[in-house]
């Protein structure tokens, strides 16, 4: 049982090396680091389609305001 070809006992190999590498602190601070890009970028995303639906709020609003604006057919009939 495996990862795409990579077993358990390998994995927790290349874990060991890591940790040797780097030590704890650093992946820790690299962790979190990570943590805040994902979450900052989350809030981006959010943030981005809340402002597309405003926007389109007030497209559709200065739409309606433009269409309630003009005259039917029946006033231009009238007014003629």
């Amino acid at each position: 049982m495996g990862f795409g070809g990579i077993s358990i006992w390998q994995l927790l190999i290349i874990l060991v090396i890591v940790l040797l590498l780097f030590g704890t602190k650093r992946l820790r601070n690299i962790g979190s680091d990570l943590g805040n890009a994902v979450k900052g970028f989350k809030n981006s995303v959010t943030e981005g389609e809340k402002e597309q639906d405003k926007d389109k709020a007030q497209i559709e609003k200065k739409e309606g305001e433009v269409i309630d604006d003009e005259p039917t057919k029946s006033e231009k009939k009238d007014s003629a």
